[in-house]
């Protein structure tokens, strides 16, 4: 059976692509994690997410192991999967991670596909913009998280892409763990972010990179400075 590929060429026929059921609980662990419904620490217990997910526990095993490879679940002996946890040293982690991630994914941009990025980072900005304006935290770091989503993906590079979304996970199931302390400047997060746009646009590379490396660093301290308190 055929189906019409949005990334492809107009009218070009690409098989429709299905989903295994462990790749779509894997989805649903991931998002679990990512919004706190499974904090770190959480035992996985198989028999309670299996009722809890209407899956047999082939399925779930399977996806477990997909998360404990991408660092989101790690094994205890003789006592089974356990959310990750993260301290200072994890975070500062993931965001040379993050930050590596990013600097090539604007490389990529800024040499072969500028104009395609800026209309989308506009976008993807513009949606800042309105979740700020409702006052909610929650909104508002789903969309700065969509930013970075719509800067990798405009990079083309699939490798790119399925590095920063699990880097992206453990960045959201930080700021979930710590959205009580995390101080929260939405105009701060709102200028940042145009800055990148702007600096896309304007196709100065040295720019775009120093002003990803600054966000990246001040996102840092503050995670850094919520987990000491």
């Amino acid at each position: 059976m055929l189906g019409i590929d949005e990334q492809n060429q107009p009218g070009e026929l690409e098989p429709v692509q299905r989903k295994s059921t462990a790749a779509i609980v894997a989805d649903q662990l991931r998002s679990a994690i990512m919004y706190g419904s499974l904090p770190p620490g959480s035992q996985m217990g198989e028999a309670d997410l299996a009722t809890r997910l209407g899956v047999s526990r082939g399925p779930l095993r399977e996806a477990m192991q997909r998360l404990v490879q991408e660092g989101l679940l790690h094994s205890e002996p003789h006592r089974g999967l356990f959310v990750t946890t993260m301290d200072a040293e994890d975070i500062r982690d993931l965001y040379t991670a993050r930050l590596a991630v990013e600097r090539a994914a604007c490389e990529r941009i800024i040499r072969d596909h500028r104009v395609e990025a800026v209309a989308e980072l506009t976008a993807a900005h513009a949606r800042m913009v309105s979740a700020a304006t409702t006052g909610d935290r929650s909104e508002l770091t789903d969309a700065d998280q969509e930013f970075h989503e719509t800067l990798v993906r405009g990079s083309h590079s699939p490798r790119l892409q399925r590095m920063a979304r699990t880097l992206l996970v453990e960045k959201r199931m930080c700021l979930t763990a710590l959205q009580d302390k995390y101080p929260a400047d939405a105009q701060a997060l709102i200028d940042e972010h145009r800055g990148l746009v702007e600096a896309v646009e304007a196709g100065d590379e040295p720019l775009l990179l120093s002003r990803l490396e600054a966000h990246m660093n001040d996102a840092l301290d503050r995670l850094n400075g919520s987990l000491a308190e």
